[in-house]
């Protein structure tokens, strides 16, 4: 049987699904990853936004103008918070939730609707079907951050975290020249009492280019980048989750931390790593943000120097503490969001120049016939006039380039 995933949201649900993938392989299905014409189709879908709760929901009207009558399985953060509108959908065969997702391997062919309580243990699932360049190692699940206007703690479930030494065998396992690390707040990953620290001691030697995904600031100290620091090959890129530059906003938030207390990480990353690439995520337009506060993290984002940022406009969402408050106009979240875009633009383009003459590897990804191109360390977007994919590849940075640099291969 042809059997088509189709992943909608974070690097989380792709690994899930890339662990679907290979349990079906394994069990003799020809499985694709492409929204393409299948017998069976498996929709792992997103709630993190509205609108990428509406893509999930809409998926349906795609994949029946492919095959009309093939059956859907729907699975994922969408379908635990309202199971309903998935298990109305026309050729919907089955809808389950975010937890147990490795039994859907078992109930291809069950009906109904099959919402698995909360797990309080991690779950482990088969390592990801991949074989691309960067694999991503799903190492925590869950939250208890409960920021007050996400949804995400109230489907995924409190903290859990994967049992170290299957972090380490799936490492050193992959086929890729480099792996991220990540999951739903990767900065709460304990088991007993190995914490991200412990992690990375742990990774320490493994000959492959380590990265972490997104990270929280009360995980950044001194003993956690000397541990980094110590490692053979780490990426020195640190996604360090920011959300506003207002301290008014980020108590409104529920985030725990100054934008002093911010700024003063981003220093101590960089005496650590002083070409670090520092990149973050920033909402625009929360509730009780005013154009004062918006100022204030414009400022921030300045003094920081990120080398890239995640923007988007704040999407209200039912069941979080922030949803009862008066959202602001669109016509302001637009406003702020481009105002945002222009600075990501700024800085992308100062940290690139920042780079030009360095050397730099780059784990190469993707190929268009004449440019090969892929990530360096700290995370640019690289393009080579290089013929094949290769693996990691030694450069010198030369300049600016499409939405990143040109390199060119260098010795050693």
């Amino acid at each position: 049987m042809k059997i088509c995933i189709f992943t909608l949201g974070c690097k989380v649900n792709a690994s899930e699904s890339e662990s679907l993938a290979r349990g079906l392989k394994e069990a003799g299905h020809e499985v694709t990853e492409k929204l393409e014409k299948a017998d069976l189709y498996i929709v792992n879908t997103c709630a993190v936004t509205a609108e990428a709760e509406k893509k999930s929901r809409q998926t349906a009207a795609r994949i029946a103008a492919l095959a009309a009558e093939a059956e859907i399985i729907y699975t994922g953060c969408a379908c635990q918070k309202d199971p309903d509108p998935f298990a109305h959908k026309k050729n919907a065969r089955l809808v389950t939730g975010v937890f147990d997702k490795g039994e859907i391997l078992s109930l291809l062919g069950a009906r109904g609707v099959k919402i698995a309580p909360e797990r309080k243990s991690y779950e482990e699932l088969l390592p990801p079907d991949t074989a691309k360049a960067r694999h991503y190692v799903k190492v925590q699940d869950g939250c208890d951050n409960f920021c007050s206007y996400c949804i995400i703690p109230y489907l995924r479930g409190r903290s859990r975290s994967r049992q170290p030494e299957s972090v380490k065998r799936e490492i050193e396992n992959a086929a890729c020249a480099e792996v991220v690390l990540g999951g739903i707040n990767l900065s709460a990953y304990r088991y007993r009492d190995c914490g991200l620290t412990g992690l990375m001691r742990l990774l320490k030697d493994t000959d492959k280019r380590v990265r972490l995904g997104s990270l929280e600031v009360n995980v950044i100290d001194g003993e956690f980048l000397s541990a980094l620091a110590e490692m053979r090959n780490v990426a020195p890129h640190f996604d360090l989750s920011l959300q506003s530059g207002s301290d008014e906003v980020l108590r409104a938030m529920n985030r725990r931390y100054t934008a002093a207390e911010y700024l003063g990480k981003v220093e101590l990353i960089r005496l650590f790593f002083p070409r670090a690439g520092v990149t973050t995520d920033i909402i625009a337009g929360f509730p009780s943000e005013t154009e004062k506060n918006f100022e204030e993290t414009l400022a921030l984002v300045r003094a920081a120097a990120f080398s890239d940022i995640h923007c988007f406009p704040y999407s209200p969402r039912s069941g979080t503490a922030a949803f009862s408050m008066k959202d602001l106009p669109a016509a302001v979240k637009k406003e702020r969001t481009e105002r945002l875009l222009a600075e990501k633009k700024i800085c992308r383009e100062n940290f690139a120049r920042k780079n030009f003459g360095e050397r730099e590897k780059v784990v190469a990804e993707e190929s268009d016939g004449e440019f090969v191109s892929g990530y360096t360390g700290n995370y640019l977007r690289a393009y080579l006039k290089e013929p094949l994919l290769c693996g990691e590849i030694p450069v010198i940075i030369k300049e600016s380039f499409r939405d990143g640099v040109l390199a060119e291969r260098c010795g050693g």
